[in-house]
């Protein structure tokens, strides 16, 4: 199969990305003096401060001087067509840019068994609560217009991805339901769902690209391979090769990621190191277990791990840019802190740009986004409170750009508590890269944040 022709660009948010290094930290004295140079104002946009929120005046994020926001579509606001919004608000991109004004696919990563929220044309599986919201965006006069449900009835919708062909792919991580599809009427879970920036998302599942415990997709735009990471202690990367570039419902082949020589890169610190690659076939891509017999997620895993792939701890966050495809390990690393990887599709190598030397520096990078100015954003999810919102320069440097100050006292939708251990998650940018939207995963708030970027860091 010839996966060299070009997928249609037409308003495909294309992101640049970089190459960075880090080296091994082997003993306490090292570890602390990288701490120190990861926290040097110097390598970042200044200190940051309490900021008040333009839409309701409370200061809920800390940030660099000179840098706004407001806040939009929080969890139990009504939509435009009076659906309440769901909460867990999770991964999100912007799919489609029309004379400034942005569409932006955001998830809601809910599960158990409930109702599912908006119209029934939008629906999968009527029991389940989980699904994706659509968000408008005036980039020029900086404010949110509507939003409105945009797929429902699923199942932990963590993360997904921009599509080049104006859409979001969402990913359920979960593989509820039976474990063999014809044993039951029950419907199974545990895909991949197309929404379209426009119009109604059909609400059926790609099974060519797996049924897995998925996170988040990349696709490259050159080829119209898509590239997916599985969110498990034990997990691999995978990729989809479409029968049509930009059209998954035509099927496909699903492959996972062997690095040769390197059966397990879970706790590797070789940072810089490149390796080569090479891909092997999951024959049987709707396995969600590794028999009948199990319940333990590991069908799609299993095949590959037979063939001799790589695993990895916890796959998350996946992002394309300049030609190379960026994923992390939430809990990878020596320190079980985190890890950034770079695959380079052009030359099958995989390189580790980042591993973090503690909790403190980074802790358990979930969700990413690269910015059209070559930084990396990186959402925690983590350990430590407050959470923060990291990026990475282009020569590697790791600074903190935000940090969560959510405490309420009832001032919105009757939320009270101290939120600052939150989850970030869903950053994106806008395609001019004025504008960076994210989420709060608790009590569910997206954000859309502007200021002095300049030329580098961001």
């Amino acid at each position: 199969m010839n996966f060299t022709s070009k997928v249609a660009r037409r308003s495909f948010l294309k992101m640049t990305a970089f190459s960075l290094g880090c080296g091994s930290l082997t003993n306490a004295f090292q570890q602390l003096s990288a701490e120190s140079k990861f926290d040097s104002q110097a390598l970042s946009y200044g200190p940051l401060s309490a900021v008040e929120d333009q839409t309701t005046g409370l200061p809920l994020l800390e940030l660099p001087e000179g840098f706004r926001y407001s806040t939009f579509c929080w969890s139990r606001d009504e939509m435009s067509d009076g659906t309440i919004t769901p909460g867990a608000h999770d991964g999100m991109g912007v799919i489609q840019e029309d004379c400034g004004i942005l569409t932006l696919c955001r998830n809601h990563e809910l599960s158990g068994s409930t109702t599912a929220f908006g119209p029934s044309a939008i629906q999968y599986d009527q029991t389940m609560g989980g699904g994706c919201s659509m968000l408008q965006f005036d980039a020029g006069q900086g404010v949110w217009l509507n939003a409105r449900p945009a797929l429902s009835g699923t199942v932990r919708n963590c993360a997904g991805g921009p599509t080049p062909w104006n859409s979001w792919l969402s990913c359920e991580e979960t593989v509820d339901g039976p474990v063999d599809e014809s044993d039951s009427d029950e419907l199974t879970h545990g895909w991949i769902f197309e929404v379209p920036a426009e119009g109604v998302a059909n609400a059926l599942p790609l099974k060519d690209m797996g049924r897995f415990v998925h996170e988040a997709i990349a696709v490259d735009p050159d080829t119209g391979i898509v590239y997916e990471t599985e969110d498990r202690g034990t997990a691999g990367l995978y990729r989809f090769l479409p029968n049509t570039s930009g059209k998954l419902t035509d099927g496909g082949e699903l492959q996972m990621l062997q690095v040769k020589g390197q059966l397990d890169l879970r706790k590797s610190d070789l940072v810089g190191v490149k390796h080569d690659c090479q891909w092997v076939t999951i024959e049987d891509p709707h396995r969600a277990h590794a028999d009948s017999e199990k319940q333990d997620q590991l069908g799609c895993y299993t095949q590959g791990k037979a063939k001799g792939a790589t695993t990895f701890a916890r796959l998350e966050g996946c992002w394309y840019g300049n030609g190379l495809i960026y994923f992390d390990s939430t809990s990878g690393g020596p320190k079980s802190a985190g890890q950034i990887w770079q695959y380079n599709p052009k030359e099958e190598q995989l390189m580790l740009l980042f591993a973090s030397p503690s909790n403190k520096v980074l802790d358990q990078p979930d969700n990413l986004a690269v910015s059209p100015r070559g930084g990396i954003v990186l959402c925690e999810d983590g350990r430590e409170t407050p959470q923060r919102l990291h990026g990475l320069t282009p020569d590697g440097k790791l600074f903190t750009f935000a940090r969560n100050n959510v405490q309420l006292q009832g001032e919105r939708n009757g939320f009270k508590g101290d939120f600052r251990g939150s989850e970030w998650a869903g950053s994106t940018f806008s395609p001019d890269g004025k504008w960076l939207f994210v989420n709060l995963q608790t009590p569910g708030i997206t954000f859309a944040i502007t200021g002095p970027w300049g030329s580098g860091l961001l």
